[in-house]
């Protein structure tokens, strides 16, 4: 059955016509067959009636092994084969940094289940939709460090971005150090466009490297900046403070984002500033810089072919030398 899973063409499928000839052969045996054997006539059957033997009834399925050898040979003129494909990327694709806020503010839950949690969902989405591209993740909070080198192992990638949590860093909004460090992987970068796609829901308010200075190291390294400020309008149910044991207390708090400054950052760099109000306004936002971000992939495809011919041939030949020698051997009748 492993056969019928693969690749399968047929390069002369014209020899299929002749299955047609099965059953006409099988109906031109049944008449031979009637004058093949004399006729005995007697008054009745009935000293024959309940006998049987195996060797009767092996006989009658000789007819079954010419069929599936003329089936197997007639498969095998078809000429079987299997097609395999090799594709190979020619051209080089785009160089992405996904810079992630985990700040204490992205477990907010204006965004259901809160930010974070849907932010990494639709980028998840996102890198599913590149699958050409090297992609990184860098993430900050209070400070800033790359969670996940730039790779084409989108399911490495994946699992980083699965296992980022609020926590793990100092809190604080470290915008500058985000993008910083994120520019740091890309600088080298050869390709033929650098992304970095900065999410945060806040203020700047931590790091040494300010915003703008990134923004003009990014800038200096032809790397694009794609800003998104993530909150809904109003306020919001967000954590307040911490208890000692690290437990976050949960308010209502005004969505404090420094829109001028993420404005800035993408004019300075040749990007864009996007705004997340939903769920689904973050999806239309990922969708659009995902169509912006489009390169022309040239590939090669190398086809190889396997031929599966022989397999048949064999077992129609052994089909039929096995036929043979039962028919004039062990299953022999004399007229």
């Amino acid at each position: 059955m492993d056969f019928f899973s693969k690749n399968i063409d047929f390069v002369n499928p014209e020899f299929f016509l002749l299955f047609l000839l099965i059953p006409l052969g099988a109906i031109w045996y049944y008449y031979k067959r009637k004058q093949h054997y004399p006729k005995i006539k007697m008054p009745n059957l009935a000293a024959f009636k309940g006998i049987t033997s195996i060797r009767g009834r092996l006989r009658a399925m000789l007819p079954l092994l010419r069929i599936f050898s003329v089936a197997f040979l007639i498969i095998a003129m078809a000429r079987p084969q299997e097609t395999l494909k090799q594709e190979d990327i020619t051209a080089e694709g785009i160089d992405i940094a996904l810079v992630m806020d985990l700040s204490s503010s992205m477990l907010a839950q204006d965004f259901k289940p809160d930010r974070l949690e849907a932010s990494k969902r639709v980028a998840a989405q996102f890198i599913e939709n590149r699958p050409y591209d090297r992609i990184g993740l860098t993430v900050f909070a209070g400070e800033s460090f790359t969670q996940c080198p730039l790779t084409t192992d989108h399911r490495v990638v994946q699992e980083f971005l699965g296992n980022i949590k609020c926590g793990l860093l100092e809190d604080g909004t470290a915008i500058g150090m985000g993008l910083a460090t994120a520019v740091n992987r890309l600088k080298e970068s050869e390709a033929k466009s650098k992304v970095v796609i900065l999410l945060t829901d806040g203020v700047n308010n931590a790091g040494y490297v300010k915003p703008i200075t990134a923004a003009e190291i990014a800038r200096e390294f032809d790397v694009k900046a794609y800003t998104i400020g993530v909150g809904s309008t109003g306020d919001a149910y967000t954590p307040v403070s911490r208890r000692p044991n690290g437990q976050y207390i949960f308010g209502m708090a005004k969505v404090v984002i420094d829109e001028d400054l993420l404005k800035q950052i993408a004019e300075m760099t040749g990007g864009k500033y996007y705004r997340a109000t939903s769920v689904q306004g973050l999806e239309r936002i990922y969708a659009d810089i995902d169509q912006l971000e489009k390169v022309e992939i040239e590939t090669t495809t190398i086809k190889r072919y396997s031929e599966e011919f022989y397999r048949f041939a064999l077992w129609g030949m052994l089909l039929l030398v096995l036929e043979v020698v039962l028919r004039y051997t062990v299953l022999r009748i004399i007229p």
